[in-house]
């Protein structure tokens, strides 16, 4: 009989980054990939194939921002074992949330100095610019341009991601697009880019609960509304004024679902993984490590041990 566990990964960032993995209660903390010099941000999985996908944004840095076209992406199996590079170094400049779309098996992600939202196939082959906020050194520089979170609305057939601004500078928006782009435009000029939020302190991440339809965020900016996480119905978006439904974060980064379980996970700078309902209540930490906490996943994991 195959048995499953219930596992949340998640990005632990340090003088040696780690992917780690701890079960829902905060528990088991293992360690699965070790010695990571190059800042991995997003972390995301195809529970078909139990893989791991995850981003770097690169070694070359002044201060937090990174100018240099050297972020890249891996995946790994749920062990930390089998690591390949998919897309490699030169492609794209600072590889930050990633999703995995089952409806299209692709990932998608977003270059945040490269103001870029991409994707491409699970081998890392087909890679496409489908967003393109800005060019130039000076577009790079502009950090309204910056692209953070994304996520794919596979239903309504639109492509989410937010636009964060500089830090608590109460700019930052969340935007959305076809997941195609339109015929006869490109990345930089699309007719259907719509802005859903703005003026929000600093949203990061981004996540879609597709059995209620509803869009979650977090925002790392100054309270009352940033350093939160927040949620809006997607089918109403335009109407409907965001929920706060989760406070008190230290600089909120990851966010992930578990729908089948009412519960949702969530990272944080200082250090801390949160679980709460997904309406926000019993939130609470279940876990605090040294280093910055950044891209966080759930997956069920097979016991490899089961028959």
């Amino acid at each position: 009989m195959n048995t499953t566990s219930d596992r949340v990964f998640f990005l632990s960032l340090g003088r040696q980054s780690r992917i780690m993995s701890v079960t829902p209660d905060g528990a088991d903390p293992q360690t699965l990939i070790e010695g990571l010099d190059s800042f991995p941000d997003g972390i995301t999985v195809d529970p078909s194939e139990g893989h791991l996908f995850y981003t770097f944004m690169g070694v070359d840095r002044v201060g937090e921002d990174y100018f240099s076209t050297d972020g890249y992406i891996e995946r790994a199996n749920y062990d930390g074992s089998g690591r390949k590079v998919i897309v490699p170094v030169g492609k794209f400049v600072t590889g930050k949330q990633i999703q995995f779309e089952a409806s299209d098996r692709r990932i998608y992600w977003c270059d945040r100095e490269g103001m870029r939202v991409m994707r491409c196939d699970l081998d890392g082959t087909n890679i496409e610019t489908l967003v393109q906020t800005g060019v130039g050194e000076d577009g790079r520089h502009d950090e309204t341009n910056w692209c953070v979170g994304v996520a794919v609305d596979h239903v309504g057939g639109h492509l989410y991601w937010t636009q964060k601004g500089p830090s608590d500078a109460g700019l930052g928006r969340i935007l959305r697009a076809g997941i195609d782009i339109p015929a006869g435009e490109s990345a930089a000029s699309r007719c259907d880019v719509e802005v859903v939020f703005k003026d929000l302190p600093e949203p990061i991440d981004l996540e879609i609960d597709h059995t209620t339809r509803t869009l979650y965020w977090t925002d790392r900016g100054d309270p009352p509304n940033g350093n939160t996480v927040n949620r809006a119905p997607l089918d109403s978006i335009f109407y409907a004024e965001p929920e706060i439904v989760a406070t008190h974060l230290m600089e909120g980064i990851g966010i992930a679902l578990d729908p089948g379980h009412n519960r949702m996970f969530v990272t944080d700078l200082g250090g801390n993984i949160y679980v709460s309902a997904l309406d926000g209540s019993g939130h609470r930490p279940i876990r605090a490590l040294q280093g910055n906490l950044t891209g966080i996943a759930y997956a069920e994991v097979p016991d490899a041990s089961s028959t």
